[in-house]
């Protein structure tokens, strides 16, 4: 295969985690254009990489250690910036120690910085921006940032701070942006997004912004993100007769058991989530309404987990099968209770002590160390540094 012939720098964005990562890789993949960079969604010998990184669970942990030191083996001489929740939980130093050039946080100050320091570091090249190439047909827009809760199993208030909204006019331009690159559907999206404008000069709510997207964009479809039981009101449900917005609610529940509940210092009890779940029902018979559970809370016993099946059924929710499961898993910076070393060693409850698993062997052969591996046009999904999927942000 011939080699492309660039008057642009390459930038490589990666990202792991959630869909506010996606929407932070995309607005980096943004700015890096308007800065004269080409930019690409895979692992390639580009000039400049940035990896978006997760620290939900110390598998997140571990995968974002990889990722950052496979980066800095594929490419010696090319700088490297880490950003997302990882450097916050685990500290900037040690980010650094894998090889970084460069490490950020979360918050929008930080990208800018590390689009400012990729610039700088750049080849000189034609500050014209490039057009989004490949742009997926669904888009996530960030609208908030933070969290002001203090669940007993999360460590994202530590990792994306306070709650910070942005205002319904940058939200809509976001929208309208990425509407123009060819989206065709936009995910709105927040670390607590139920929590959207109640920061802001004259308190709103999320029904709020909800209207002015409808009223100000052409968005063919608008998806809202995760909600918590206690974010189901009459005004947000009354939205949802404009066709544009998807019949689909992420309603947040981690326990059927109103004890369990307590324990994880939930805002809301098994009771709510069903009430908000008939809400919705009432409203909108035919919307399908998906949630979250942890199995494997500290402290919690096998008859606790037995309700969450029942709150499912009660709520017509999603069937078991068919939900996203998440296990508490012990780690030295969550605020959870961790298993003795004795525990651990035989297991979660006395079980035999599950088999070690071979870590992934050396960067696959099919990562070529050329530039003809980075088309603009994005390569098809394949292996990744470590032998692990890397999400675009394309």
């Amino acid at each position: 295969m011939p080699f492309e012939v660039r008057s642009r720098p390459l930038a490589a964005v990666l990202t792991l985690g959630c869909k506010l990562n996606l929407a932070d890789s995309d607005e980096i993949a943004g700015a890096l254009r308007l800065a004269g960079f080409d930019v690409v969604g895979h692992v390639c010998e580009a000039d400049a990489f940035v990896v978006n990184t997760c620290s939900v669970t110390h598998v997140a942990d571990k995968k974002s250690r990889r990722l950052v030191r496979s980066v800095r083996r594929l490419a010696p001489g090319a700088a490297v910036a880490v950003t997302g929740c990882f450097p916050q939980s685990a500290g900037f130093e040690a980010v650094q120690a894998l090889g970084a050039d460069f490490v950020g946080g979360t918050r929008d100050t930080d990208k800018a910085a590390l689009v400012r320091f990729l610039a700088a570091r750049g080849p000189a090249s034609s500050p014209a921006p490039a057009p989004a190439e490949g742009r997926m047909a669904r888009a996530f827009i960030k609208a908030q940032e933070g969290c002001n809760d203090v669940c007993a199993f999360c460590i994202v208030p530590r990792t994306r701070g306070r709650e910070e909204s942005r205002t319904p006019a940058q939200v809509a331009a976001e929208v309208a942006r990425v509407v123009e690159e060819g989206a065709r559907e936009v995910v709105i999206t927040g670390t607590q997004l139920g929590a959207w404008g109640r920061d802001l000069p004259t308190p709103l709510a999320p029904h709020h912004l909800i209207a002015a997207l409808l009223e100000r964009t052409e968005a063919p479809r608008i998806r809202f993100s995760s909600l918590q039981p206690q974010d189901i009101t009459p005004p947000l449900l009354a939205l949802w007769g404009d066709p544009r917005l998807m019949p689909h609610f992420h309603l947040a529940l981690q326990s059927g058991s109103e004890r369990v509940l307590s324990a994880m210092r939930r805002r809301y009890t098994a009771a709510e989530f069903r009430a908000a779940a008939a809400r919705i029902r009432a409203m909108l018979p035919d919307a399908a309404i998906t949630t979250d559970v942890i199995a494997g809370f500290p402290g919690r016993k096998r008859s606790r987990f037995r309700e969450h099946p029942r709150t499912l059924r009660r709520g017509r929710v999603l069937p078991p099968p068919l939900l996203p499961l998440f296990t508490a898993a012990a780690n030295r910076r969550r605020p959870h209770a961790r298993p003795t070393p004795a525990r651990r060693e035989e297991g979660a409850h006395g079980s035999p002590p599950r088999p070690w698993r071979r870590a992934p062997g050396p960067l696959p052969s099919t990562v070529r160390r050329d530039h003809s591996s980075c088309s603009l046009g994005g390569a098809p999904p394949g292996p990744r540094p470590g032998g692990r999927m890397v999400r675009s942000h394309r």
